[in-house]
């Protein structure tokens, strides 16, 4: 385990060092900004309808309701931002984990050090994972506005528990992301290949729920059961269940099984 954790810190460090992760840095406060004042804005705006309306609240329509706080009305929207945000981001920062070792010509050298197959696997991987987490953490900056411009002596502006767990969801996401995007690093040279791979890979399985009712039971059950969408609903409104964690937990390990296993037919050809 101290290798892998030696070749993570080294993956995450050549991370840092290169222009196209600070470009993703980048483009991800930059668009996430825009739909936070976006959301802002509209928070506002509903506010002042709830306001000048005679009956409150309970004439608005149901739309309407979730800006009864800052968490579902600007935080909640903002995750689901940051969601798809991801959704691009990772297959372009996952696509260099094994493709460029082998454009390099550096994956048979690696191959021949005394590590194990595993450890390479995982330091790769938690290295991706540390990268992920350094591109969300780059958005914590909004909430922590909301919370410091929006308390007051009544209470918190922002319910926590549901912010950090939407996060979490988001680590989760992103961390899913990069196990599909090692695996399919594995299997090409090409980094631009094993980008676009990963991204059709992972925008199908999380867009599988869409067709879901077009066909019968129990196939639509199990279809719906297998998006990532569904499984990452309860997660990103702030509702602890354990299904998710264990859903993406089996497929992250499902996809470093195939990388390990793809790494291991390389090593012996």
């Amino acid at each position: 385990m101290r290798k892998a954790l030696a070749l993570a810190k080294k993956e995450l460090a050549v991370y840092l060092t290169t222009p196209w992760a600070w470009v993703v840095f980048t483009g991800m406060a930059f668009i996430s900004s825009f739909f936070f004042i976006a959301s802002l804005l509209t928070f506002k705006q509903v506010q002042e309808v709830a306001r000048q309306a005679p009956n409150g609240w309970a004439q608005l329509p149901p739309d309407y309701q979730a800006f009864r706080n800052l968490t579902d009305g600007v935080v909640l929207n903002l995750f689901s931002v940051i969601l798809v945000i991801t959704l691009f981001a990772a297959p372009f920062l996952s696509m260099r984990l094994l493709a460029e070792e082998r454009r390099q010509k550096t994956f048979e050298l690696l191959m021949t050090t005394p590590t194990r197959t595993i450890d390479i696997v995982l330091g790769k991987y938690l290295g991706a994972v540390g990268i992920v987490v350094c591109t969300l953490s780059v958005t914590l900056v909004f909430p922590v506005i909301l919370s410091i411009l929006g308390s007051s002596e009544s209470g918190t502006a922002l319910e926590w528990s549901t912010v950090l767990l939407g996060y979490f969801a988001l680590v989760l996401w992103g961390a899913t992301c990069m196990a599909i995007g090692l695996f399919i690093s594995s299997l090409t040279e090409s980094q631009m290949v094993a980008a676009v791979i990963t991204f059709a890979v992972s925008i199908t399985w999380m867009l599988i729920r869409a067709v879901a009712p077009g066909v019968d039971e129990p196939a639509r059950s199990v279809l719906a059961y297998l998006s990532f969408d569904t499984q990452l609903q309860n997660l990103m409104k702030g509702v602890l269940d354990l299904k998710p964690l264990i859903f993406f937990s089996s497929v992250i390990a499902f996809f470093l099984f195939l990388t390990h296993r793809s790494i291991e037919a390389r090593r012996w050809v």
